[in-house]
């Protein structure tokens, strides 16, 4: 069924389970995401990102994911994640996208405050949630790389701040995550997570969640992360199936698709099992 995001995030803060979230860049992808949830009865968010836009257009992703989480057994929330421009935002919203993170978080921190508190207002009088960014995410590489990442942590009174001046429904934080491959073991500030989450009283969401242990993210979800992002992990997992099938003598794309889709699955079973909300979503 399709929902927003605080269908599927508020039954998760009160009951202590993360829930996770998917890119979905193309069907196959959509497919092992939404029918690992099924099969696990967990609900789970899955979308694009506007720095994914390349690889799938927003119109072209909103065409195979509205419909699949319609149809799905489970609570499906479908998010448009990191929007970086406001005409996306609204595209992604006309297109039926039930969820926004509007990302602010470079701007000075009024400007992020009044973006997102029109954002929330545009928002939730559509039905739609809306996610927020307080410090700033970097990326392990590339253009949006921070020299000195902890400069840009969330600050937990401002957390609270900004939730009452915007009213955001989740707060995305900075707290030693990045987006991408790791280069290092990374270092999560569990007792800022902590902080902030008795701060906002709201779910908390962590962004580059690929590549973090299994423990980071059990300690993760018990400081109050609700919604934990993952990518790259099922990209490379989708890859790795190719290669699978190619040793295996497929010699088509057809023939190449069940074991793509296989290779994912099992990733986002790992995932949704290690974040708690396996059966939380299923039918009474």
């Amino acid at each position: 069924m399709l929902v927003n995001m605080n269908d599927i995030l508020l039954p998760a803060k009160a009951g202590g389970y993360g829930v996770g979230f998917f890119n979905a860049v193309n069907v196959e992808m959509a497919r092992a995401v939404i029918e690992t949830a099924e099969e696990l009865g967990a609900p789970v968010m899955v979308g694009t990102a506007e720095i994914l836009l390349p690889a799938m257009e927003l119109e072209r992703v909103a065409e195979y994911l509205i419909p699949m989480a319609r149809k799905a057994s489970v609570p499906v929330c479908v998010h448009y994640d990191h929007g970086l421009t406001f005409e996306r935002c609204m595209e992604a919203l006309r297109l039926g996208f039930t969820s926004i993170m509007y990302d602010c978080s470079t701007l000075p921190y009024e400007e992020n405050v009044d973006a997102v508190a029109e954002m929330v207002r545009i928002c939730h009088g559509m039905g739609a949630s809306v996610e927020g960014e307080l410090g700033h995410v970097g990326d392990n590489e590339g253009a949006g790389k921070l020299e000195h990442p902890s400069d840009f942590y969330t600050n937990p009174a401002m957390a609270a701040d900004f939730v009452r001046k915007t009213g955001v429904d989740s707060l995305a934080v900075a707290v030693g995550n990045a987006h991408g491959d790791y280069k290092f073991p990374p270092k999560l500030d569990f007792g800022r997570i902590q902080a902030i989450a008795d701060a906002a009283g709201l779910p908390l969401v962590l962004h580059g969640g690929s590549g973090l242990s299994d423990d980071d993210f059990r300690t993760a979800v018990q400081r109050g992360i609700c919604k934990i992002n993952i990518f790259t992990d099922i990209d490379k997992a989708g890859k790795a199936g190719i290669e699978e099938g190619l040793a295996a003598g497929a010699k088509t794309m057809m023939k190449l698709i069940p074991y793509e889709i296989a290779a994912m699955k099992r990733v986002v079973a790992e995932k949704l099992r290690l974040f708690g909300s396996v059966r939380s979503g299923a039918s009474e």
